[in-house]
């Protein structure tokens, strides 16, 4: 079976072993505390890159996705496009990706994604959706947060994770930066999964996908941040899902709302909503939190095609109208 905390570190075993090329190429910084962890810092004290977006994105999937950006016009305006491609969907964006683990630690709070929270099954039902737990001496946990995590919260993650602290590697990218923003974009297939997920499919019967979505520009308040962050996957982005779905399956998916679209609460920027819901994330539509628009195929010429695209939101968002 394949370790995901394993294909992750081989990307991060070659960051360190060329920290000072890194350091200078993605604009990071590595730091190593006190009890051997590694931090890696993509976008809290330094700027973070285009490239270094791309990076923590892959190591956020395991090294089980290629993804790429490019640019494109919307209405004659640049824009910044992810497009994200896996043939190990499920490991990919649920075991691995998801941002299904809640730190906090005294004042500290992050929401983790990665490989580790496949050793501390974070969330526990998850894994037991698809049958998998890892087994590595390492963990390899992207961190979204606005600070670097200290030993205190190293010794938390080592123990949930069973695993000594010198074998945790830590990245950290807040929202309201170049790196969160297109991690965050780097999503779009793992939203759809997500949807599946939440709607009662088994998701291992996914066995590929490709999602694009445009990136945010960067917003330096973090709430701000998430509202156009979520923007640009809830009314701009789209996926294909190739599946080996029977056809039964795939009749029930033409009935069921598998886009945003199909949400109460859509048509309003997400800060907008976030804030009608006092800021928490309990208190919005579960069924907001879909692609914008979502293909998915069983291989055997049954095509189903739901939601739309809806720029304008998007550049309301981001004050571009």
């Amino acid at each position: 079976m394949l370790s995901v905390n394993e294909l992750a570190f081989s990307i991060v075993e070659e960051m360190l072993d060329y920290r000072e090329e890194y350091e200078e190429e993605y604009r990071i910084a590595f730091h190593k505390l006190d009890n051997g962890a590694w931090i890696v810092d993509c976008g809290v004290n330094v700027t973070g890159s285009i490239n270094a977006g791309i990076l923590f994105s892959e190591i956020c999937m395991a090294n089980l996705a290629d993804i790429d950006v490019g640019l494109e016009h919307v209405d004659d305006t640049p824009m910044m496009f992810v497009e994200v491609r896996t043939d190990n969907p499920a490991l990919a964006c649920l075991a691995s990706q998801k941002a299904g683990w809640k730190i906090k630690v005294g004042d500290y709070f992050a929401m983790g994604s990665g490989p580790a929270r496949a050793l501390a099954l974070k969330p526990k039902e998850t894994y037991e959706m698809l049958d998998y737990e890892d087994d590595a001496e390492y963990a390899v946990i992207a961190l979204e947060s606005d600070s670097l995590p200290d030993e205190k919260v190293i010794d938390y993650i080592a123990r949930e994770c069973d695993v000594e602290n010198e074998d945790v590697y830590v990245l950290v990218a807040p929202t309201s930066s170049l790196t969160g923003c297109i991690q965050i974009s780097a999503r779009i297939v793992e939203v759809a999964l997500y949807r599946l997920a939440e709607l009662g499919f088994d998701v291992k019967k996914v066995i590929s996908g490709i999602g694009y979505a445009p990136v945010s520009p960067v917003m330096r308040d973090s709430l701000r941040a998430m509202g156009t962050t979520n923007d640009c996957l809830i009314y701009c982005g789209s996926a294909i899902l190739y599946t080996v779905f029977e056809e039964d399956e795939m009749m029930n998916l033409e009935k069921l709302d598998l886009t945003s679209d199909k949400s109460p609460s859509y048509g309003m920027p997400f800060y907008m909503l976030f804030k009608k819901a006092n800021y928490n994330f309990y208190n919005v539509d579960p069924s907001l939190f879909a692609p914008a628009k979502l293909v998915i195929e069983n291989m055997e010429g049954h095509y189903v095609e739901s939601g739309k695209l809806n720029f304008d939101v998007l550049f309301r968002s981001i004050g571009l109208k």
